[in-house]
């Protein structure tokens, strides 16, 4: 799925509707503590990676490298034990699907006959009514749902982030805000743990949301060598606040930047609104249409 394509599949209805001025809880310190999760002595911690058409891959593949790569050698002798996440993909069948950039897979279940799991993933994706029926009911026996990037949109219409704190991919702050007023949208973080449920920035934060998930499992010196043997060296599973270069707007530089998901565009080509003398330049019709909407607004800080 192309980054346009997601954003765009975003928006739904609703823009215009009156919103607090202050949208979103800024941060000043970071988020995510988390309390320990209970692994079980032996056997598996079942993780289901909810996919539909257009699911983006490295929101998925990311985490799904996570834990599959954790290793705690004190569980047992067994490679079972000592790998303790057992994954598999769940969607609406088990017919093929397309992903981003065209590419296939076949989920492992359909949500009639999956396995319970202890963890859900939900990438950026298209999304239905069912998909979101799964992810509720599967959610009363899970330890932590997820987001990553705008599969935050997916969970927020379950209803699971009602009155909680949860992030997005920095383009979809605002609408993520302006869709779900009951939710606290942070700024400039990696990933938000609000325990039960959790959400993680754009598609590379949802690495480090599931090291964060392993730590809470496992503890710092397993989540570490984890990180050790993935060569990953970001910090942010350590510091979530380590994304605060998105939280503000990029400021105009001599480019142009789309008001709605801040996407740099070519003025010579883009779609263009004016409002109270000043000209906005966007990266879809689509988008222009959200800001004429309500342009106050979307240019609230």
């Amino acid at each position: 799925m192309q980054r346009r394509t997601f954003l765009k599949g975003s928006a739904v209805l609703g823009m215009a509707a009156a919103v607090p001025s202050t949208w979103f809880a800024r941060i000043s310190a970071p988020e995510g503590a988390g309390s320990p999760l209970k692994a079980p002595a032996t056997g598996p911690i079942p993780v289901a990676f909810l996919l539909s058409e257009g699911a983006v891959l490295i929101d998925f593949a990311g985490p799904w490298e996570v834990f599959q790569d954790v290793m705690v050698p004190s569980r047992g002798t067994s490679m079972e034990d000592q790998m303790p996440f057992q994954l598999y993909t769940v969607s609406a069948d088990t017919k093929p699907i397309r992903i981003s950039g065209g590419l296939q897979i076949v989920p492992d279940y359909a949500f009639a006959d999956a396995p319970a799991p202890k963890i859900v993933v939900i990438p950026a994706q298209k999304g239905s009514p069912q998909a979101e029926q799964w992810v509720r009911a599967s959610a009363k026996g899970t330890d932590v749902t997820m987001s990553v990037c705008t599969g935050a949109f997916l969970l927020a219409r379950t209803g699971l982030l009602a009155g909680k704190s949860a992030t997005t991919h920095h383009s979809s702050y605002r609408t993520l805000a302006m869709q779900f007023p009951d939710v606290r949208v942070k700024r400039g973080v990696r990933f938000v743990d609000e325990g039960s449920v959790a959400s993680a920035g754009g598609l590379s934060s949802g690495m480090d949301l599931a090291l964060h998930v392993v730590e809470r499992y496992f503890g710092r010196d397993v989540a570490t060598e984890t990180a050790y043997q993935l060569e990953y060296q970001g910090p942010g599973w350590l510091n979530p606040a380590s994304n605060a270069v998105y939280l503000q707007a990029r400021k105009a530089d001599g480019k142009s930047y789309c008001p709605i998901c801040d996407m740099e565009v070519d003025p010579a080509t883009a779609p263009k609104s004016a409002f109270k003398g000043k000209s906005y330049f966007f990266c879809s019709g689509d988008h222009k249409e959200m800001f004429d909407s309500a342009p106050a607004k979307w240019l609230e800080p």
